[in-house]
């Protein structure tokens, strides 16, 4: 398992936010390093996304199961960053070499972040 640290990105305040959870199964071994490229360039997107305030990947790369755990200012800020390039491209490269992926979102107060990933896989799994 490899797990890319929480990057915190913005500084949250007091408030409610919103708090995504993603879990990306690739279908087959060989697509994993065209994979992680693409996530190298979504990392680098989201340092630089209005709105998101931290992030963190995590990636089991000998069973293919990848999770990114983020945190918003709101859905819009997310919305906006799902739809611009590289993240919009990416899903569309990738959308055949996927298996079903599953995206879960909860509210956290500032005082909750980074969530840990004990929280955000229990999260997972009940969503």
């Amino acid at each position: 398992m490899v797990d890319r640290p929480w990057t915190p990105v913005a500084t949250p305040g007091d408030g409610e936010y919103l708090a995504l959870i993603s879990f990306l199964p690739l279908k087959r071994r060989r697509t994993t390093f065209k994979f992680l490229r693409y996530s190298g360039a979504i990392g680098e997107q989201l340092t630089k996304t209005r709105g998101v305030l931290g992030f963190a990947f995590r990636a089991k790369i000998l069973s293919r199961k990848f999770y990114t755990l983020s945190v918003w200012k709101d859905e819009a800020a997310l919305t906006e960053f799902v739809g611009t390039n590289p993240h919009r491209g990416t899903m569309s490269a990738m959308r055949a070499d996927m298996g079903e992926t599953k995206f879960v979102r909860w509210l956290v107060r500032g005082s909750e972040i980074p969530p840990s990933w004990e929280v955000a896989l229990a999260v997972l799994a009940e969503g």
